[in-house]
């Protein structure tokens, strides 16, 4: 029996190089052009071919929203399927080795990439295509390719080695963070295992320019300091005239006293400028920084030590028993370090050798941002209702809870929320509980959704129960914010205060959804206006000359390094995919209606 194991060990051995070989292709494969005719009458010609809009609105009959290009539900089965649904309904496995490479640009303000990937073995004999997307994090750009086999296809194992390619994406922002999403066709329903995703950062503008062509990036190189007395001329270096930059500022720092120079060149000078720093405090270390009088501006760090002066001597002679031991000490320290220095004179060439980019890199690792304290007056941390609208679907509602616990975690609030309350919520009414939460919070903000203008039906006699009970939230929830509405437009009536009362959409909302009456309050689009939420729950100003509010992870790009941002940045992303994807069907479906005589 063990020969037999052996033979069939070594057949294998034998046959594996052979079959890895058959069919690679060592160049990746690349879209080509052709018809849908050449596809689904399984012309061998059509290897790998890019899907347009113009060949979706030949097949369908209408044209795709701009933003998902040549994409549509269920694409194989709407372009491939039509004759034969059944080569639409085997599982694939999701692509391997998803990378991005960036391709040369010539406009400075965007970058261009290709996106590549393998094809997985486990189902590739009915592979029929691709579909590749890609999203900015946290915004609403979109862009959607497709690609298609021809209907008879069936590539075999060894493709699972060859590399496809996506066509160019074009006109990504610098500086921004995207995420692309490649899925394998066809897509069988309850199958989960189809697309791969890959989350990836553009170039800054300083990677991809230079740092003397980005407005934001740029910063002093060159701080000369010469002092006299206790007065000090500080000279640095301009920005470039292309980058328009006007004015300066200048802080320095020393015994939790913050000195403010506000620098205004002499437009006549085009490389170098000189200030004074005056009245500052001898025996004194002062930590400064200089910058562009700009929002966002990198620092320059640099120090300067304000000496003692020197006294004038005495004009009383001393007398000679107190002169004659002091001289005989001199000598004796100058005979001591004269030995000293003969015998150690490689310490003092190690010591001359000191390389300054050393301390230059030391002074440039410091804080770029003046760091504001926290008010004191509050003992308790302030107590926030967040309300929103059930009617934009789970997605939706996952997205204001990871918010919630985003906030609470770490954003020092206490934060109140019906789904963290469920018994009290049984217990009271949701009426009456929002009542009683409106009434002892010290705010509460309302995520706006385009589900606050969606009125449920309650009296549909063919709703389930579960139905029934879950637009009867949705009901509720919006009755909650138009309460709110209420309480909004009477304070204002009564010339209140309206701080206590806020209004917020996520990035895949539209100010469109704002209702009216919360339009007199305070609104943010999140997560781009999160220090700006913090300092209206806190009451912190954001801006004062010089400086402005930094708190380590409340804002747009730091937030999601933490988990609970993560898990937030996670929820706020497959919510915008779920809004849109919405959008989507109600469009086909109101194109559909009205195609039906």
């Amino acid at each position: 029996m063990w020969r037999v194991a052996v033979v069939l060990s070594l057949f294998a051995a034998l046959a594996r190089p052979l079959w890895a070989q058959d069919g690679v292709t060592a160049a990746a494969i690349t879209p080509q052009d052709c018809s849908l005719d050449c596809i689904q009458q399984g012309e061998p010609s059509c290897e790998y071919c890019r899907i347009t809009r113009s060949d979706i609105k030949e097949a369908l009959g209408f044209n795709t929203i701009d933003a998902f290009g040549s994409c549509v539900p269920y694409p194989c089965l709407e372009l491939i399927g039509g004759k034969d649904p059944n080569v639409c309904q085997h599982y694939v496995q999701a692509p391997d080795d998803v990378t991005v490479e960036f391709l040369h640009e010539p406009n400075p303000l965007s970058d261009t990439v290709v996106v590549s990937w393998k094809p997985s073995y486990y189902g590739i004999a009915f592979l029929r295509g691709f579909q590749v997307t890609l999203q900015a994090l946290g915004g609403f750009s979109i862009a959607c390719q497709l690609f298609l086999f021809h209907r008879n296809v069936s590539l075999p194992a060894s493709h699972a080695q060859r590399v496809y390619k996506s066509d160019p994406f074009l006109g990504l922002s610098l500086g921004s963070q995207y995420a692309v999403t490649v899925m394998a066709l066809p897509v069988p329903e309850e199958w989960e295992k189809f697309y791969q995703s890959k989350i990836f950062s553009t170039q800054s503008c300083a990677e991809k320019n230079g740092l003397e062509r980005c407005k934001k990036d740029w910063y002093p190189k060159h701080v000369e300091v010469q002092q006299n007395g206790s007065a000090v001329t500080v000279t640095f270096n301009l920005a470039p005239p292309s980058l328009g930059i006007r004015s300066y500022f200048s802080l320095c720092y020393a015994n939790g006293i913050t000195r403010y120079t506000d620098i205004t060149p002499n437009p006549k000078n085009k490389t170098h400028h000189s200030y004074q720093l005056n009245d500052l405090k001898e025996g004194t270390n002062y930590t400064c920084e200089i910058a562009a009088n700009e929002m966002d501006a990198v620092r320059k760090m640099f120090s300067i030590h304000i000496m003692h002066p020197q006294r004038e001597s005495s004009s009383v002679t001393p007398s000679l028993a107190v002169m004659l031991p002091l001289c005989l000490a001199i000598v004796a320290i100058g005979i001591l370090s004269a030995a000293l220095i003969r015998k150690r004179p490689t310490l003092r060439i190690k010591k001359l050798a000191i390389n300054p980019d050393i301390i230059k890199q030391h002074e440039e690792a410091g804080p770029q941002q003046e760091v504001l304290s926290m008010p004191e007056n509050r003992l308790t941390p302030p107590q926030l209702l967040i309300c929103y609208s059930a009617c934009d679907g789970p997605a939706h509602v996952k997205a204001v809870m990871q918010l919630g616990a985003f906030i609470q975690q770490h954003m020092a609030t206490k934060v109140c929320l019906d789904l963290w309350d469920s018994l009290s919520l049984a217990e009271e009414g949701s009426m009456a509980w929002h009542c009683r939460q409106i009434r002892e919070s010290d705010f509460v903000l309302v995520i706006c959704s385009q589900g606050l203008s969606h009125r449920p039906a309650l009296s549909d006699p063919e709703q389930s129960d579960e139905d029934e009970e879950a637009d009867f939230g949705s009901y509720s929830s919006n009755a909650v914010v138009r309460l709110i509405g209420e309480e909004v437009g009477q304070a204002k009536a009564r010339g209140q205060d309206l701080s206590k009362y806020m209004a917020a959409i996520f990035q895949y909302s539209e100010e469109t959804d704002i209702p009216t009456e919360l339009r007199l309050v305070s609104h943010y689009t999140l997560m781009a206006d999160l220090p700006l939420l913090f300092s209206h729950l806190h009451g912190v100003a954001l801006h004062r000359p010089g400086g402005y509010l930094k708190i380590n992870y409340i804002s747009e790009e730091g937030f999601a390094k933490l988990p609970a941002g993560a898990a937030l940045q996670c929820a706020i992303h497959e919510a915008g995919m779920a809004m849109r994807a919405r959008k989507q069907h109600a469009v086909e479906r109101g194109e559909l209606a009205a195609l039906t005589p």
